[in-house]
């Protein structure tokens, strides 16, 4: 069964990876996508959508991404920013620096504009497997922002149940993306390896034995998003190729 989107959605780090994949995505599907990104470089070779180029750790311009985005019908926040360390030399700032996107900025998204979502809406936040996963220590600080989104997933569905607006995350695994590269090189240079070992090493975990393109998590958020996942909500969906099971 095709998926079909209707009525304006707000699609956040849209500018590349997996924000970018949906926001194409939801677009080919029938949405009137708004893509919000802070690099207006990005944004420039998307096509057949609006777009904005907002900070969304600024106060007041996500106050006014969200007031001209109010009454959107979907809303994915797929914005995040990763920084890598031991885990011993993380700082404050650091922690402040990541939970200002992954967190913060998530939150008030979610808030502001998920009150004015017209009935039948939905939104779809962007976690991560490492939520889930204690194993990559150089990434603890983004690990813990997105068991922080897993947990506002589930308190603004339960809100927003009564308006039958449904709140969903989804927890990607390995995905072929920019950040991805950024990852194998950062990893390689803090442990003393190379980019081939760690990508080995990293697709070893992984059951599937291949990392995911965008377009495939795209698809879920779609899903998600559409009428055929009408009674889902409130969940934090794996698709990982089976690193972590049940």
């Amino acid at each position: 069964m095709e998926i079909a989107l209707s009525g304006r959605a707000v699609v956040t780090g849209a500018a590349s990876g997996i924000g970018r994949a949906t926001a194409e995505a939801m677009r080919d599907a029938g949405a009137d996508v708004l893509a919000v990104d802070r690099s207006a470089e990005g944004l420039a070779t998307l096509g057949g959508m609006e777009t904005r180029c907002v900070n969304l750790v600024d106060d007041e311009q996500r106050a006014t991404l969200i007031e001209e985005a109010s009454g959107s019908r979907y809303l994915v926040n797929a914005a995040g920013l990763m920084r890598m360390k031991n885990i011993l030399d993380f700082t404050a700032q650091d922690v402040r620096d990541i939970y200002a996107v992954n967190v913060e900025a998530l939150w008030e998204l979610t808030s502001g504009l998920g009150r004015h979502i017209p009935d039948g809406g939905a939104i779809v936040n962007l976690s991560s497997v490492s939520a889930r996963l204690p194993t990559t220590l150089e990434t603890a600080v983004y690990a813990s922002s997105k068991a922080a989104v897993v947990s506002i997933t589930r308190s603004f569905a339960y809100a927003f149940a009564p308006a039958n607006v449904r709140v969903n995350a989804v927890l990607p695994g390995i995905v072929n993306t920019s950040m991805q590269d950024l990852v194998l090189e950062e990893l390689a240079r803090l442990r003393g390896s190379t980019v081939a070992e760690i990508s080995q090493a990293r697709l070893g975990m992984v059951p599937l034995r291949r990392e995911a393109d965008p377009s495939e998590t795209a698809a879920l958020i779609c899903f998600l998003l559409s009428d055929l996942s009408g009674y889902i909500t409130g969940q934090a969906i794996l698709q990982d190729g089976g690193i972590v099971t049940g």
